[in-house]
C-alpha cells in the first residue's frame, strides 16, 4: 500500500509567520530538520542587463554574499539544478566544478566551498502568484537528507501562502526604475502609450519598453496585472 505524507498545516509547521523573525525562526528550523547549516530565502528580480536575487531572509554571512555577489546567487537559486515541487532534489556540490557545467565556473565553485557552502540544494516555491526560492546549504557535503527536502518545500510553500503581505514588503520593495513607475503610474491614470510617451518625451516604443520591463519584474501577466500588484505595494 502507497504511504501518503500528512498534509501540511499550521500544526505540521509548528508556528504561524506573522514578522520577519517569525520567517527566520522557521527557516532555521527547517534547516535543522533537514541537516542544513544555512538558509537564503530569495526573489529573483529581472533587470535590464541581468538579474539580481533579492534576499528576504538568510543566515548567510553579509560577506559571503558580497563575495559572492547577487547575480551568482540569482543563477544558483533560478538555475539547471533548482528543484521545482514534486521533483527530485538535485544537489550542486561545489568542490566538482564539473557537476556544475554551465552554471558557475571553478573559481565560483571554490569559492563557494570556502565560504562553507559546499553542498547547496535550490527548491523553487510557488507561492499564490510569487514565485521564490529557497537555496539550503551544508558545509559538509552529503550532510542535508535529500528525502527530506521534498517536505520542507512543500512547508515553505505552505508558511510562505499565508503570509501575502510580508512577501510584499520584502520581495516587491521598490523593484521598479523611475521611469518604469512612471510609465506605469500614468498607464494606471487612464494614459495611453501615445499620450505617456507625450508626457515623458520619449518614443511609443520607449514607453511599451519599460513597461515591459514592469512586468517582468512582477512576474505579471500583463500591465493591468502588473499596475494592481504596483497599487497594492504602495509602489505607485
Amino acid at each position: 500500500m502507497m504511504a501518503f505524507a500528512a498534509p501540511i498545516t499550521s500544526d505540521t509547521i509548528g508556528t504561524r509567520l506573522a514578522t520577519r523573525a517569525d520567517l527566520t525562526g522557521f527557516l532555521t528550523q527547517l534547516s535543522d530538520e533537514i541537516g542544513a547549516d544555512s538558509y537564503m530565502l530569495v526573489a529573483i528580480i529581472h533587470g535590464d542587463e541581468r538579474n539580481d536575487a533579492r534576499i528576504v531572509a538568510s543566515n548567510w554571512l553579509y560577506d559571503a554574499i558580497e563575495l559572492v555577489g547577487k547575480p551568482l546567487l540569482a543563477t544558483l537559486a533560478n538555475g539547471p539544478l533548482t528543484t521545482p515541487p514534486g521533483s527530485r532534489p538535485r544537489a550542486l556540490i561545489a568542490a566538482y566544478a564539473e557537476t556544475a557545467a554551465g552554471l558557475l565556473n571553478g573559481e565560483q565553485a571554490r569559492l563557494l566551498d570556502v565560504l562553507g557552502h559546499a553542498e547547496l540544494y535550490s527548491l523553487r516555491l510557488d507561492v499564490g502568484r510569487q514565485r521564490l526560492f529557497v537555496l539550503f546549504s551544508a558545509a559538509t557535503a552529503g550532510s542535508i537528507e535529500p528525502a527530506a527536502l521534498n517536505q520542507a518545500q512543500l512547508k515553505c510553500c505552505y508558511a510562505l501562502s499565508q503570509v501575502p503581505q510580508l512577501l510584499t514588503v520584502t520581495t516587491l520593495q521598490d523593484p521598479l526604475s523611475d521611469r518604469e513607475r512612471e510609465c506605469l503610474f500614468w498607464v494606471s491614470e487612464g494614459k495611453t502609450t501615445e499620450e505617456v510617451a507625450l508626457i515623458l518625451g520619449v518614443s511609443a516604443n520607449t514607453v511599451n519598453s519599460y513597461i515591459t520591463h514592469a512586468i517582468q519584474k512582477f512576474s505579471a501577466s500583463n500591465r493591468v496585472m502588473a499596475i494592481a500588484t504596483a497599487i497594492r505595494s504602495g509602489i505607485i
